[in-house]
């Protein structure tokens, strides 16, 4: 007997082949005003019917232990080059703290072993990539609700960006984690940022800034720009959007994400930050990166990646 697709397997499905014909159209139509004001329609019509259909605390689909993928694909960055981070990660991140601040009204900072001591929440779900893989996975970590409500946000409070840790790579894929040694580096997305450079991996960053801001400049006077992503408030308190510290049992091996990542279930994978640093609240995100929400919506991906 045939099975039938499920509502997220049709979605992931349709969202996967629907950015596969974007993106291979990109060269032909990037530059073009109407077709920008298209996307956008669509990206709005696709939050307007998943925010329709679904409760703001309907849940992804969770899985059994025996659902479990043998090995759980590394998405992006699979090792950061910034010397700040390798520090970090030589000890362990035992230094590694956890920044929260923006319009909130009592920012704080919190060690890896404060996060690890608050009440966590564990889940086994699926991870879809917008190449069309997916892997499941168990996450644990802390609910991002729980920090957004002891850092106490302020009425004009609309999003939650997370600030990461890895400088990006100019010809960098945008998931799938192939070695840059050993692969032919692809085409850089249009509208890519000329300033971002191509290293091997595990190559430390001379321009990094020593604490994780953009604003050091390198020998070729350039300032790093590291990956970041947003959600709006409705996604940052579902039950099931926390800042994971371990996967499958063990603590979050440095390829998916170390220290702390971003799960949200309900979203593709490219929404799913990584080597998160800090978190900050804003009213919008228009000045921060090229404005569109992200690094890859910066480079024309959709800033709502429901599923």
């Amino acid at each position: 007997m045939s099975r039938i697709p499920s509502r997220r397997t049709l979605l992931a499905g349709a969202s996967a082949t629907a950015a596969a014909t974007l993106l291979g159209a990109c060269d032909r139509l990037g530059n073009v005003e109407w077709f920008r004001r298209t996307l956008k329609t669509g990206e709005d019509a696709n939050m307007f019917v998943q925010r329709l259909l679904l409760t703001e605390r309907s849940l992804a689909p969770e899985y059994t232990a025996a659902d479990i993928s043998p090995w759980f694909k590394p998405n992006g960055t699979e090792d950061p080059p910034d010397k700040a981070y390798k520090a970090l990660a030589r000890r362990k991140f035992a230094d590694y703290h956890l920044e929260i601040g923006g319009l909130v009204e009592a920012p704080f900072s919190l060690s890896l072993a404060e996060l690890r001591a608050l009440p966590s929440r564990t889940q086994i779900t699926r991870h879809d990539c917008v190449e069309g893989w997916s892997c499941i996975g168990q996450w644990t970590g802390v609910p991002l609700a729980n920090l957004l409500t002891r850092a106490r946000l302020k009425p004009a409070a609309r999003y939650i960006v997370f600030h990461c840790a890895d400088t990006m790579e100019q010809a960098s894929p945008l998931e799938g984690g192939d070695d840059p040694e050993t692969t032919e580096p692809e085409a850089a997305p249009t509208g890519a940022n000329p300033n971002m450079t191509r290293r091997p991996a595990g190559a430390e960053d001379r321009r990094d800034s020593g604490k994780g801001e953009d604003t050091a400049s390198g020998d070729d006077g350039t300032a790093p720009i590291r990956f970041y992503e947003s959600i709006d408030l409705v996604d940052a308190f579902h039950p099931q959007t926390i800042l994971a510290y371990a996967l499958n049992g063990e603590t979050l091996p440095i390829a998916n994400g170390a220290p702390l990542r971003l799960r949200l279930e309900r979203n593709l994978g490219y929404k799913q930050a990584k080597y998160v640093m800090r978190i900050e609240v804003v009213a919008s995100f228009a000045d921060i990166g090229q404005g569109k929400g992200g690094y890859w919506e910066d480079q024309g991906y959709a800033w709502y990646a429901g599923i």
